[in-house]
């Protein structure tokens, strides 16, 4: 049976419990609105990446683009899973988890990990991996992040013949604060080509660059894999943060219906040991009383 300490200690844990969960809400909340204005920050020069492209494959055409083309089956495949290093946000790294696993069913492929908690899902199930990289702790640390990835990726194409490049993370999308998402980094798909190849150009004519065009190509290729690699990233922690936020929502309900228990049974207690002691306080009278 509890005694009214025990249940002020309870209530007293309660308290600090529900202390940090609204600070780890307030913090996600931030959070949220951070990544996702850096991801909107990037539509401009995404833009100016695609008018690039769109100059090069006026002059080149497609067939003229490195790591371009649906048909590129040489090479072996690769995949970028982006998860999470911190825990309570729910099932986020259960989904992208499950997720990724459905991508490699096809066979082996080199597998790179961005996040402890899902790269820990995978060393347990024996999957070996190429690499494994933390998240960011802010806004600031996204660019070193993606760059490293960059660098990765182009280790891959160098020295293990890797031509494919798939990347998966969870994206929010209106209540769904976790919604697995898959983008080809490489190579270049036949259909995002062909549609800046068809598109208007926005002016009376086109640019002039004197720079070699491979290697304007191969620049242009690579800023557009930061650009997607650095919104996948944004959105992914976004995404997190979001569950995170609903881990924390719905353990706010719980501890406040634990407090209002404590509290009920703490005021039961209470109670309950004033009607004893005016009870002993009564038959001591009435002892004394009788006695005289």
């Amino acid at each position: 049976m509890e005694t009214l300490e025990s249940l002020s200690d309870a209530l007293d844990t309660t308290r600090d419990i529900q202390a940090i969960v609204r600070t780890m809400k307030a913090l996600s909340s931030v959070s949220i609105r951070q990544y996702e204005h850096a991801e909107a920050a990037m539509a401009d020069y995404a833009r100016t990446v695609e008018l690039g492209l769109m100059a090069v494959l006026r002059q080149r055409g497609i067939a003229g683009l490195p790591l371009a083309g649906s048909d590129g089956g040489a090479g072996s495949e690769a995949l970028i899973v982006i998860g999470s290093d911190r825990g309570l946000c729910g099932g986020y790294n259960d989904k992208i988890t499950r997720f990724a696993r459905s991508r490699m069913e096809d066979g082996p492929l080199e597998l790179g990990v961005i996040g402890a908690r899902v790269a820990a899902r995978f060393e347990a199930d024996g999957v070996p991996l190429a690499f494994g990289l933390t998240q960011p702790g802010s806004v600031e640390g996204l660019s070193r992040l993606v760059q490293g990835i960059i660098v990765q990726i182009d280790r891959w194409t160098r020295t293990r013949s890797v031509g494919q490049v798939l990347l998966v993370h969870n994206r929010r999308e209106g209540r769904n604060t976790a919604k697995p998402r898959a983008h080809r980094l490489l190579p270049l798909p036949d259909s995002y080509l062909r549609k800046l190849a068809q598109a208007d150009w926005p002016g009376r004519s086109l640019p002039l660059f004197r720079m070699d065009p491979d290697r304007l190509v191969s620049w242009l290729v690579q800023q557009r894999l930061f650009v997607v690699i650095y919104r996948a990233l944004a959105e992914a922690l976004a995404s997190e943060h979001a569950s995170r936020l609903a881990a924390m929502q719905a353990a706010e309900r719980n501890i406040e219906e634990r407090r209002d228990g404590l509290q009920q049974l703490y005021r039961q207690r209470r109670q309950e040991t004033i009607t004893r002691e005016l009870l002993d306080v009564v038959s001591g009278f009435e002892a004394v009383s009788t006695a005289d």
